[in-house]
């Protein structure tokens, strides 16, 4: 009864607020529609017997409409984009040639594939042929007939592989899930506390603070900038560092060229020639023997006799700019801006401000501080999906990953770029060493254990360039993800055998590199493109929802909250993530087992922008580019049968109502067919 007497009261509220009177506007968007405006103040409008209930019939009416007109223009939109999406497939097919480089030769992953495909197109005509006799069952109502039902030899034939899944196959299917839901919970709760530091930093409002009283003592800093075959951006790199507010007799710059083109090699060196007579301290370095990449190329430059005059270095990749107060902001946290000086009336210590003179009495605020590391700004967030994509991956490693790692333990990785060293850190922990392709993470690893911190600056922004292709993008993150496999398998002995504390050692082996460099891959590949089509076939080995759909949803969240306003993507992130783990996992395997493209280097392709609005200088380059080249499409074989596996897990999963199941691996196999034929980014040649 409470409830027939709410609604009641609520039907006569209801009523008496129609009865006053409530302009309504209802505009269509399809021009072909007519505007119609319904502004009612009283009883002339609906000159109805019942005045109340005809208004509210013809509202109800026109908003059925609205939402029918908005409904058909989301499937018109839809169909256009299917309608499309064959004839770019067939375009690209038509269109492309092959490619052929060392990372691109058939392989155990590419055939490991290609069996799985192979098998869930067998699985799936089974099932459909069963399905057409219904001789389909679901697991609770599986029964095995007698002999005298069988239907034929197919029917015997189904039969046979039903028992055989049943027995052989499940199980350890079954397993290896379990197995990667336990990593996936783990990596999630790790994932969870990392955003949970992130929020106490802010709402503790917890940054490094540097003391400066003023004092305006300068350190010698060396800054280097190694670059190769760097045409499209080492000219607005260059300027920008020889802009830096800093006594140009405390300043040098190294520009670090390994470029094998002589015709780069004289626009670098007349561009430093330039600078150089404007009165900057820069010089051109050329390696005659360019070995060990961007390692040995700053290995080479430690090595000039000059160097010992200098205390602190800062690097640059071609395509940084800092801004002309990077090291105002970043050296006054390695130093405290005071003179001491005896005070013999006293008998005490004085701190006060002192000239020059006094330079032997500067105190090191922090002695043992040996990295800042500024923050990645991006001048083509917006340029493209692939680029927002990244942004939202580098937003959260930046403001979540580094700074939280930097405020609660003083180590991070080093990012190879827009961050000062103290050269006796480096020096203390041997230096550049050429045995992998991720030097940066080398050095930082052997410094970490020498007894170093670091320090990340949130605030101190540099900006930069994201790959604008899939190809420079895949090849990035190769190298990303297979160089720190082959540093743990050198640096594993070292790490056990240091003076660290346990608790740092801890850090080291089971975070820093086995859950974030060789769990995240693993799961992801393993959990969604391998696991979640095979249990479509064998459905005794189920995933649950919440594996599927739930925490990765939420996962995506966490990962976005540093760039809210990629939010709109946060559906193509999940998808794109999950595409981009069959590159990172050939590659964490590459790195642990050092196969052969685990020591590849490739230069990331850039664009040239200086700012976010410059738009025209790349488009000069791609006009250049085209003029010069013909691009060939590439098309990802990995990917590929990747896709046409989901998609055929995605038909097997209609025959079970599984709803949830049919739309990931429908949007995930497509996402796999988009990036399979490089459809996403822009194409360079």
């Amino acid at each position: 009864m409470a409830s027939r007497s709410g609604f009641s009261r609520w039907w006569a509220r209801e009523k008496r607020q129609q009865q006053k009177g409530t302009p309504v506007v209802v505009t269509m968007e399809n021009p072909n529609y007519s505007v119609l405006e319904i502004a009612a103040t009283g009883d002339e409008a609906f000159p109805a017997t019942d005045k109340g209930r005809g208004k509210n019939a013809k509202q109800f009416t026109w908003v059925l409409l609205l939402k029918a007109h908005h409904a058909a223009g989301r499937l018109a939109s839809a169909a256009a984009l299917l309608w499309a999406l064959p004839g770019a497939v067939g375009k690209r097919l038509v269109s492309h040639r092959r490619v052929d480089d060392a990372s691109e030769k058939p392989h155990l992953l590419l055939k490991l594939i290609k069996g799985l495909l192979f098998f869930s197109l067998a699985a799936l005509a089974f099932e459909l042929v069963a399905y057409w006799n219904r001789w389909h069952f679901r697991q609770t109502e599986l029964h095995l007939p007698e002999a005298i039902e069988i239907q034929g030899w197919i029917h015997s034939a189904y039969l046979s592989w039903l028992s055989f899944r049943i027995n052989y196959i499940a199980y350890p299917i079954q397993i290896l899930s379990n197995m990667c839901i336990v990593l996936f919970i783990i990596q999630s709760l790790d994932r969870l506390f990392l955003c949970f530091g992130c929020f106490w930093i802010r709402l503790k409002k917890i940054k490094p603070k540097a003391e400066d009283d003023g004092y305006k003592y300068h350190p010698m800093v060396l800054v280097q900038i190694p670059m190769r075959n760097e045409r499209e951006v080492y000219e607005q790199s260059i300027s920008a560092v020889c802009k830096i507010d800093w006594p140009r007799d405390r300043l040098l710059i190294q520009v670090l060229d390994d470029s094998d083109d002589g015709a780069i090699q004289l626009l670098i060196s007349t561009e430093v020639s330039k600078w150089s007579r404007r009165g900057v301290n820069i010089v051109y370095r050329h390696r005659s023997a360019t070995t060990g990449y961007k390692a040995g190329n700053l290995k080479s430059a430690m090595s000039c006799e000059y160097v010992k005059d200098y205390e602190f270095v800062a690097i640059f990749d071609a395509d940084f700019q800092p801004n002309p107060d990077f090291l105002k902001l970043t050296i006054p946290h390695f130093m405290v801006w005071k003179g001491i000086q005896f005070d013999s009336s006293t008998n005490n210590i004085a701190r006060k401000e002192v000239d020059l003179f006094y330079m032997d009495f500067v105190v090191q605020g922090n002695p043992e501080l040996g990295l800042v590391q500024a923050r990645w700004s991006f001048v083509n967030t917006n340029e493209n999906l692939l680029t927002r994509l990244q942004n939202i991956n580098l937003a959260f490693h930046f403001e979540v990953e580094q700074q939280v790692n930097g405020v609660f333990l003083n180590f991070f990785g080093f990012n190879g770029t827009a961050g000062v060293w103290r050269i006796r850190a480096l020096e203390d922990s041997g230096g550049w060493l050429e045995r992998t392709t991720v030097e940066d993470m080398d050095i930082a690893v052997r410094a970490h254990l020498h007894g170093w911190k670091f320090v990340f600056l949130n605030d101190v922004k540099v900006l930069c360039e994201v790959p604008e292709s899939f190809e420079a993008y895949r090849k990035q993150q190769h190298r990303w993800h297979s160089g720190p496999m082959h540093l743990f398998r050198i640096c594993l002995p070292a790490i056990i055998a240091s003076k660290i504390s346990m608790w740092k050692k801890a850090n080291l082996i089971l975070l820093f590199f086995l859950l974030r460099k060789l769990v995240l891959p693993f799961y992801s590949f393993t959990l969604f493109c391998v696991i979640l089509p095979l249990s479509m076939f064998v459905p005794e080995a189920q995933l649950p929802v919440w594996v599927i759909c739930y925490v990765p949803i939420v996962m995506s969240f966490l990962n976005i909250l540093p760039a809210l306003r990629s939010s709109p993507f946060i559906v193509p992130y999940l998808l794109f993530e999950n595409t981009m783990s069959v590159t990172k996992f050939n590659a964490m395997v590459s790195g642990l087992f050092q196969l052969g493209s685990s020591y590849e280097w490739v230069v990331t392709k850039k664009v040239g922008r200086s700012s976010e609005s410059d738009l025209l200088p790349a488009a000069a380059v791609s006009k250049i580019s085209k003029l010069q080249h013909v691009k060939a499409n590439k098309i990802y074989k990995k990917e590929l049968a990747l896709s046409f596996l989901l998609l055929t897990a995605a038909v097997r999963s209609l025959l079970s109502a599984q709803g949830v199941h049919f739309y990931f691996l429908l949007f995930q196999g497509v996402s796999f067919l988009v990036v399979g034929l490089d459809l996403i980014g822009e194409q360079m040649s």
